[in-house]
């Protein structure tokens, strides 16, 4: 099993395979909130942004996971970016993660649906037992939207990572497991209705 090429579409989102053709687009959805400031989670600076599409297009290649460009359908603008990574497709798992989003969508129907699409590739089409989301212990933000995705909290990472400023993180990691995604789905359908 590996990752296909291809593009999510539901009523409000397309999640696009990310190529260069994203980087002005992925510019100003980062700068929408300066959202390289927010020092309790990893999104690339402007200036990074090369690197980080090069990163995500090796990571392909290695079939470790796939990077989307989110794009709001209404504007056909890109919102922001989320991939799957840390595939470990012979244990059926994968992690959703390095999410952002500008600062104009969040908390808004982008988020909920983008996650709709990737949950149910991978629970319908990739046939995976397992989903996991990770963030920082002191991202209030982020915790609170995937609990509210109906993923559960198993636990806390100590000293999981270091920060871009040196700082140590404790990550807190969720789940969505397969005997769970029935209901899981519709919750985020109904939340989307």
């Amino acid at each position: 099993m590996e990752f296909k090429n291809i593009t999510l579409e539901g009523k409000f989102v397309r999640l696009e395979p990310i190529t260069k053709k994203h980087k002005e687009g992925l510019c100003k959805a980062i700068a929408d909130g300066e959202l390289w400031n927010l020092h309790v989670t990893l999104v690339p600076h402007t200036k990074d942004i090369d690197s980080f599409i090069n990163n995500a297009l090796e990571a392909f290649e290695s079939s470790d996971g796939i990077t989307f460009a989110i794009i709001d359908k209404k504007n056909n603008k890109v919102a922001g970016s989320t991939r799957f990574m840390k595939a470990n497709l012979s244990y059926k798992r994968v992690e959703i993660g390095f999410t952002f989003l500008g600062k104009s969508w969040q908390r808004t129907r982008i988020n909920t649906e983008a996650k709709l699409l990737l949950l149910t590739h991978a629970f319908e089409e990739m046939n995976l037992n397992r989903v996991e989301l990770l963030t920082d212990y002191l991202n209030m933000n982020s915790r609170n939207a995937i609990l509210r995705l109906g993923a559960k909290e198993e636990g806390i990472l100590r000293n999981h990572m270091v920060m871009p400023d040196g700082r140590v993180r404790d990550s807190v990691i969720y789940s969505i497991i397969k005997n769970e995604w029935a209901g899981v789905k519709l919750h985020l359908s109904c939340k989307l209705a």
